[in-house]
């Protein structure tokens, strides 16, 4: 696997993680005085929040894979404990990234916002954090809707260790709000993280840059529920300036053995269960897409790429979801090869090392959300242009997984050409641009749910595994954190009022019907 390095070493950043970090799952902790963190050099706790946001195998395991890459059709599994696939529920899986996000995150980041807020020296670290704070909790609010956030981790400062849950068109302003006043506060020639930043370096024009690229991605989340606001803050993300090309993508990298290892390739290390799914890999068959060989393997050389079906279970007593009764399945006994499980396409290995870097926006989403805001007459740019770049973007950025998963210039220009983009027809240029950022978010499964939410693109077919508790329909959200009803029951209760029942099939706000 290609290591990418930025600043410190991964290894320290694991020493910053241990004496920062919290494993407890509730919101107690948050009253405790995070080891006199004032005292503690900011670049330290920038390093850990980074790293606990790209997330451990933990929350990566149930919320980014076992729920949301399955339930948008870029993996599919067998066993049930991959409640996701089958439309099950598993409360401490649904919970994933509440238990790591709000205890090991939350309080680290108010308190760096509040020191980094004490002199005006540090106006752009203060900018840099905010940025982070809302990376955190639009990952929050866009798996469970309403969320403890204006009163969250705040238990030291001010002693709140039950916080409200505030509404998501509350989070969203904010979120948005913040993101301006940071682009607007970055500046240049001040003075910023240096080596404890893993992400940029300290380097304030490429934060200025995520800060507006990661303005035009909430902004476009309005779409369905309050197109003016969309309107208006997708033009000013646009005027402010986003990535201008794949050197500005936002990750943060890792390092295995040594330092802090990539939660996904550690949950491929111990889950071999993941295939590329049918949906997935009939769709890049039918473009023709150079992707598909960077993405998965076939396990026997010269076989054909079939995918999984999803809603599937092993037993060919079941009829109608044993995989050993599905058309795709070729049994062992026929002393045909491939067969057995061996049919279907892995995850390859360029994707799934523990040194992988971890991705949060790129800029192939970029260009290809700005393709959407010309075609809805938001933006003058070219929206084909728009559409190229970031079709090209994507592949291109994939020689940061590994030097192998580099893709030729002359097969992406042949891919272009084969698929060339329609903004003449929205309805299809909307379908093109939003199937080609779902293909594109693989492995970022909390965007690729979001954005296949916001736009019903690609127009994935649900199953009706038996038992299911969504109607065959797939989940609008996850649920929150059984422990809420005990540990916070009043504000559990009022979101739930607010927002409707906490069940997997409830719409978020911007999800509206």
């Amino acid at each position: 696997m290609k290591t990418i390095v930025k600043g410190t070493s991964i290894a320290a950043a694991a020493l910053c993680l241990m004496l920062l970090s919290s494993c407890d799952a509730g919101y107690e902790e948050l009253n405790v005085n995070p080891t006199q963190a004032s005292q503690v050099d900011p670049n330290f706790k920038l390093t850990n929040i980074q790293v606990n946001i790209s997330g451990q195998r933990y929350e990566n395991w149930r919320t980014n894979l076992i729920y949301s890459s399955v339930m948008i059709q870029h993996f599919a599994t067998l066993p049930t404990y991959w409640a996701g696939d089958k439309y099950g529920y598993i409360g401490s899986y649904s919970a994933a990234m509440w238990d790591r996000y709000y205890p090991n995150i939350s309080k680290n980041m108010e308190d760096l916002l509040l020191q980094t807020s004490e002199d005006p020296e540090d106006a752009n670290l203060h900018a840099i954090t905010q940025i982070m704070r809302v990376v955190m909790y639009h990952r929050l609010t866009d798996l469970y809707g309403d969320v403890p956030y204006t009163e969250a981790g705040r238990g030291f400062i001010d002693g709140i260790t039950q916080p409200a849950y505030d509404q998501q068109s509350f989070i969203y302003n904010d979120m948005l709000t913040r993101l301006s006043a940071a682009g607007a506060a970055l500046n240049p020639s001040g003075r910023s993280y240096g080596s404890g930043d893993l992400m940029y370096g300290g380097d304030v024009e490429k934060w200025k840059k995520f800060a507006y690229s990661l303005m035009l991605r909430l902004g476009m989340r309005l779409v369905k529920v309050d197109p003016s606001a969309a309107q208006s803050w997708t033009q000013e993300a646009i005027a402010g300036g986003t990535m201008t090309s794949n050197d500005d993508i936002a990750f943060v990298p890792h390092n295995d053995p040594s330092g802090w290892r990539n939660g996904n390739g550690q949950v491929f290390t111990v889950d071999r269960n993941p295939r590329l799914s049918k949906f997935f890999v009939d769709w890049m068959v039918s473009h023709g897409d150079p992707r598909l060989h960077v993405y998965g393997v076939v396990p026997v050389a010269g076989a054909p790429p079939v995918g999984m079906p999803n809603g599937k279970v092993a037993g060919g007593s079941d009829a109608d979801h044993g995989i050993e009764n599905d058309p795709s399945w070729i049994s062992c006994e026929s002393g045909a090869s491939p067969c057995g499980m061996d049919v279907y396409m892995r995850p390859n290995p360029y994707i799934t090392g523990q040194d992988d870097p971890m991705f949060f926006m790129t800029y192939a989403e970029v260009e290809l959300l700005k393709a959407e805001a010309a075609v809805r007459g938001w933006h003058s740019g070219d929206a084909a242009a728009h559409y190229e770049n970031g079709v090209r973007a994507a592949m291109e950025y994939l020689v940061m997984y590994d030097a192998g998963a580099a893709i030729a210039s002359d097969a992406i220009d042949a891919y272009l050409a084969a698929n060339p983009f329609n903004p003449f027809n929205s309805g299809n240029a909307m379908e093109q641009i939003n199937e080609q950022i779902w293909a594109a978010t693989l492995l970022n499964e909390y965007e690729g749910y979001a954005n296949w939410r916001r736009t019903g693109y690609p127009a994935l077919t649900p199953v009706n595994y038996p038992g299911n508790i969504t109607g065959g329909t797939i989940p609008r959200r996850l649920r929150y954190r059984e422990a809420e009803q005990v540990a916070n029951p009043e504000n559990y209760s009022a979101a739930v009022l607010n927002q409707g029942p906490d069940e997997l099939t409830t719409r978020i706000w911007w999800d509206a019907q």
